[in-house]
């Protein structure tokens, strides 16, 4: 499988097994099963709530000799209760109990945005605390400070824009090595790619299948399905493949680490015999066509009433 090569040499699968919104009860056996097939990347976060069950499934596989931990490459989040200098830690220390490791591959702050800290999700203006007010900068110093403790090999950032990303690598000792972004077909984000490639930073896509399964309030209204595009089913059929797979090929063909999310096991096999594809230069030129500039995720859940983030100030 191709990996994606950090500054110190260290290789990330560019294939991996996202787990949002896989549920407790499910995502065990996922995991189990995914490690069996051939997945060694593991995409986590916090905020998921199934990072217990998540550590149980890697524990028994690598308690059964179905893989060691240092051929796992295993990525999680900080969530935006735990922004600032001295949260980041303990967060981690929690993240790395619930998932039985001593350390983590990759550690990515999983939005700009800041909560106070006893809010899990806001719902009211006052439940925010702005970047001006606890900038970035300050938390990136506790992310860099996972790195000097060994509790994380390296770390970055999700769902950043280009200007986020350049300041902040301007204000820290340790830049953002990868930034975690929606990336599909409908939404190609090609200035950020054309960055990422110039300032040595690495992408992974999340949403690339459209995100389907989604909560509803997370959907908009009459939203277009990546899996039933007529381009996509067209290049599948040349294939003789699925919807999914040309999905996932066309984000590894483009460089960029990919993290589809299935619990179902034929689904996770599919999946990832997706690296075995190869599309032509003709395809993906078919395939570019389609950027549309939109997201599934737009984060209209951070701007309720009162709160300093906006739609604007969030994207840049």
């Amino acid at each position: 499988m191709k990996t994606l090569i950090f500054k110190n040499n260290d290789a990330m699968p560019i294939l991996g097994l996202g787990t949002w919104k896989s549920s407790p009860g499910e995502v065990y056996e996922a995991v189990r099963e995914a490690i069996k097939i051939g997945y060694r990347h593991i995409d986590c976060a916090a905020i998921y709530g199934n990072e217990k069950e998540i550590g149980s499934a890697l524990a028994d596989a690598i308690r059964s000799g179905e893989v060691e931990r240092d051929q796992l490459w295993i990525t999680s989040k900080l969530w935006n209760n735990a922004h600032g200098k001295d949260r980041v830690l303990p967060a981690l220390e929690q993240t790395l109990k619930d998932l039985r490791l001593d350390y983590l591959d990759l550690y990515l702050v999983h939005w700009p945005v800041a909560l106070k800290a006893s809010v899990v999700f806001p719902g009211k203006g006052e439940d925010f605390v702005g970047l001006d007010e606890l900038p970035i900068a300050e938390t990136w110093q506790g992310m860099e400070a996972s790195v000097q403790k060994g509790l994380s090999k390296h770390i970055g950032v999700s769902n950043f824009s280009t200007k986020k990303l350049y300041e902040l690598a301007a204000a820290s000792d340790l830049p953002p090595e990868m930034n975690q972004i929606e990336l599909h077909p409908f939404l190609q984000q090609k200035r950020m790619l054309a960055y990422c490639a110039e300032h040595s930073v690495h992408l992974t896509a999340y949403c690339p299948l459209g995100s389907g399964d989604r909560p509803a309030a997370l959907k908009n209204d009459n939203e277009k399905s990546l899996l039933e595009n007529a381009t996509v089913l067209t290049v599948a059929r040349q294939h003789n493949c699925s919807a999914a797979q040309v999905l996932i090929c066309w984000a590894i063909e483009r460089g960029t680490a990919v993290i589809p999310k299935s619990v179902n096991p034929t689904r996770l096999a599919e999946n990832f015999k997706s690296f075995e594809l190869s599309l032509s230069t003709e395809e993906m030129e078919i395939l570019s066509e389609l950027d549309a500039h939109a997201r599934y995720v737009n984060g209209e859940f951070w701007t309720v009433p009162g709160s300093p983030y906006t739609l604007e100030n969030l994207w840049d």
